[in-house]
């Protein structure tokens, strides 16, 4: 029910339906049965940029995850609409391919987006327009005026679209990855260790028994996978209702510390953050203009 986010950290990127399948958890039960009144209206799309666009790379809260999100939707639409621009040149068929989504980084949860819309939904990627064929396109075979179609000039052309997504994410994906490194070791935080460990009891107050976070998860992608479909948003609503809830104090330590080591971060790569200030926005408002596309971003 999702994919994730194609960005090299080492930080737990994940969809509710693709986490943890794995986790160790004391017999979770599940929560009390949620009345549909628990639905609430889809989330929005904004296209509002952030004033600094460090924010949108170098996520700090978990509000702050909803411009990394549009970025990385972004990133994958231009190889897809690369790879179908050059496909109606050469008269080849692509792959089919899942529709893209906006996917959660629940290593820098959004609470008050959890809790208002449950553990997974978020609000639709837009579909691109398709952009005219444009004759002459050379992408290592045929000629662009009628192109030789089949597999070899498939694969051309999706080699096409991930050559030119690298590179749109070659202007942060190093610094980004450092970033998300440099918040690898507050998982050890003594301040955060303490906060998790009121977890399991608040989980319980509203019904869900499990050991830890990744018993939460496993129990999440289990109720999504078993829940029937008239009842999964109000299902997912109330675990993430209890997710919001019961992680709040855990937040209260761990925000506040990334957005200081995001300060000691910026200073200490200072040239990387200025080229970033100076570049990002009009890569991505070219990418838009070439491509047919619309950075956007989930918003509550």
């Amino acid at each position: 029910m999702g994919e994730r986010v194609p960005v090299g950290c080492r930080v737990v990127v994940v969809a509710v339906a693709a986490v943890f399948a794995a986790a160790c958890s004391a017999g979770p039960a599940p929560p009390a049965a949620p009345s549909r009144a628990a639905r609430v209206a889809p989330a929005r799309l904004s296209d509002t940029l952030p004033d600094d666009p460090v924010r949108m790379v170098l996520p700090a809260t978990g509000a702050e995850t909803r411009w990394t999100q549009g970025l990385d939707v972004l990133v994958r639409q231009e190889a897809r609409a690369v790879a179908a621009s050059c496909a109606r040149d050469h008269r080849t068929v692509l792959p089919a391919q899942a529709p893209l989504t906006f996917i959660r980084y629940y290593e820098l949860p959004d609470l008050d987006f959890v809790a208002r819309h449950g553990m997974s939904e978020s609000a639709p990627v837009p579909v691109p327009a398709p952009v005219p064929a444009t004759t002459g396109t050379n992408t290592g075979g045929g000629n662009g005026s009628g192109g030789s179609g089949g597999p070899a000039a498939a694969r051309r052309c999706l080699a096409a679209g991930t050559a030119a997504a690298t590179a749109l994410r070659d202007g942060y994906a190093a610094l980004q990855g450092r970033w998300f490194d440099a918040l690898v070791p507050l998982r050890r935080d003594p301040a955060v260790l303490r906060a998790l460990r009121t977890l399991p009891g608040c989980l319980a107050g509203h019904g869900i028994r499990v050991r830890d976070e990744n018993g939460f998860f496993a129990l999440a992608d289990s109720r999504a996978q078993t829940t029937a479909p008239d009842r999964l948003p109000a299902v997912e609503h109330a675990l993430g209702d209890a997710y919001a809830d019961c992680m709040r104090p855990v937040e209260a330590v761990r925000e506040p510390a990334r957005l200081r080591l995001r300060a000691r971060f910026v200073a200490e790569h200072a040239a990387a953050i200025r080229g970033l200030r100076a570049t990002l926005v009009p890569s991505l408002r070219r990418a838009e203009r070439e491509h047919g596309l619309r950075l956007v971003f989930p918003a509550p």
